[in-house]
């Protein structure tokens, strides 16, 4: 199972379907959802009726995909978490070439760098682990400066926006990726 490396600041672990408290807690503050779902909290139903069984479907312990719980190390305060998966998960066709990472941090964690602290730590590890994997992406709302600032620290450039079709839900997005070991995207 792979491991990722605790920083100077933060340590981490993968999260499963025994977790969902710390989804709860995370999504019961309207502005940590506002660019999620425009504020809605998330139920605990629906964590453990849809977020759990997709997390399921891309969880992948010797990869390192999956969401990874981040604690603080000095405290071993929750902070929020970190996902890394393959693009696609929910298509037909997943890539094989480029992971998407994402992120969800309590709001009183908010500014102090954990965000991009620790999705630099799950890029690190996961792509150092797998090598097929050309590319590093991330999507979010074209008004959430607050991602897109973390996307910017892990050396992604925007590459479009556009309508990202999900299953729960259609959103207005921008797509920001960064090449690993100089890939060329062609897509």
């Amino acid at each position: 199972m792979l491991q990722i490396s605790a920083t100077a600041r933060l340590h981490f672990s993968l999260l499963s379907e025994q977790d969902a408290a710390l989804f709860f807690e995370v999504d019961q503050d309207a502005e940590v959802m506002r660019y999620i779902n425009g504020g809605k909290l998330t139920s605990m139903q629906t964590i453990v009726e849809v977020m759990l069984p997709r997390m399921a479907q891309y969880r992948d312990t010797e990869r390192g995909y999956g969401i990874w719980q981040v604690r603080r190390s000095d405290d071993n305060a929750y902070l929020g978490w970190v996902l890394i998966r393959p693009m696609g998960f929910n298509s037909k066709k997943p890539s094989t070439n480029d992971v998407e990472i994402g992120w969800r941090f309590k709001r009183e964690y908010w500014g102090r760098g954990y965000a991009s602290e620790a999705a630099a730590a799950v890029a690190e590890a996961v792509l150092a682990h797998n090598g097929n994997v050309q590319f590093l992406s991330a999507i979010a709302m074209p008004d959430n400066a607050g991602s897109i600032g973390v996307m910017r620290k892990l050396g992604m450039q925007f590459i479009k926006r556009f309508l990202h079709r999900d299953a729960l839900g259609d959103v207005d997005a921008v797509l920001y990726r960064s090449s690993v070991n100089g890939a060329e995207y062609a897509g």
